[in-house]
């Protein structure tokens, strides 16, 4: 385990109040668990962060397990860091989740055969922000008119890096002719509104902070998410099906007159498969009847719920998951029952 050389990464969901681990378990030892989210402008970290924080406050006193939420380059290094065993549980892009799993992509002929499914989350939404000289149609296909010109595609190892080069490939786009620039989403919004870069690639949850945060500060007059069509969909789905239809509701960002018609992938929940049945169904559980706090954290959970749990799963449950789901009456597949 490499824990020690990461604690300098780590960022508590919950602080746990010291009178929440007292004598009710003196004598057991506290098990403490890590989950991998993302850049702290997107909305893994903060809905990472509302889980430790439910799963610490209801379960540190009665079992002794405590919960903490870490920030990354996002899925890819989430993949990384569940293999080298610095973190229990990670937020994985749907797209990153299934190239793992199978082996393909990223992972060609090394499949991740570790991971296990706890829950579908929220969908993930493709927001590609520019600025508006660049954006001449309002399509996707002008990230063509920022050939030669700075755009930030997301840090180096992380899943939104991946999720946008697979889209501008599937899309003919040829991002190797933009200055591209790797940094977290805080980082991409300052970069756009000092020029530093002329667009960036935020693909999360509506509303995410840093599209927020461009579009308070350089205004809506200024800057734009750019749309998909329906033909653009059909070509992405045909490289990686795991794309959907999403619109972006007017007012979702400071100044946003219109809905975006744009397209999301749906972001999942995975755990190491070596964690104890009883840690993944607790955590599971706490989930699912505290929503209501989850929501409070961000708009994006909303989207969930115990019916749309298991749905696009690219990889088997973890046997915890599982028994949380029957015990709600869901039918479980026999592609998502772990061998």
């Amino acid at each position: 385990m490499r824990r020690r050389s990461f604690i300098g990464k780590l960022l508590l969901g919950s602080l746990v109040a010291a009178g929440l681990v007292t004598g009710a378990q003196a004598g057991k030892k506290e098990k403490k668990y890590i989950i991998a989210t993302a850049s702290t402008g997107g909305t893994y970290y903060p809905v990472g962060v509302g889980i430790a924080t439910i799963a610490s406050l209801k379960l540190a006193k009665k079992y002794g397990m405590t919960f903490s939420a870490v920030t990354s380059a996002g899925s890819g290094e989430n993949v990384d860091m569940i293999d080298k065993g610095e973190v229990d549980f990670a937020i994985l892009q749907g797209l990153f989740g299934s190239m793992a799993w199978q082996g393909v992509g990223k992972y060609e002929g090394k499949p991740r055969k570790n991971l296990r499914s706890v829950s579908m989350l929220w969908q993930n939404v493709e927001q590609f922000v520019v600025y508006n000289d660049y954006a001449k149609t309002g399509n996707i296909m002008d990230l063509k008119n920022l050939y030669g010109k700075p755009f930030s595609i997301g840090k180096r190892n992380s899943g939104t890096r991946v999720s946008g080069e697979t889209i501008m490939k599937a899309l003919g786009i040829d991002y190797n002719k933009m200055k591209l620039q790797y940094m977290g989403y805080g980082a991409s919004a300052r970069a756009l509104q000092d020029h530093k870069v002329e667009g960036m690639n935020i693909p999360a949850g509506v509303p995410a902070s840093a599209v927020t945060q461009a579009f308070a500060n350089i205004g809506a007059d200024k800057i734009s998410i750019l749309e998909f069509s329906d033909e653009d969909l059909a070509k992405i789905q045909k490289a990686f099906p795991v794309w959907n239809r999403y619109i972006i509701p007017k007012g979702s960002y400071p100044g946003l007159a219109k809905d975006v018609h744009t397209i999301a992938q749906p972001n999942l929940l995975v755990v190491s498969k070596d964690v104890p049945e009883e840690t993944v169904y607790l955590l599971t559980k706490t989930m699912y009847e505290n929503l209501p706090f989850l929501n409070s954290v961000h708009k994006a959970t909303k989207a969930m719920s115990l019916q749309k749990a298991i749905e696009g799963l690219p990889m088997p449950l973890h046997p915890g998951a599982a028994k949380y789901y029957k015990e709600q009456g869901i039918k479980i597949p026999d592609r998502l029952i772990a061998k």
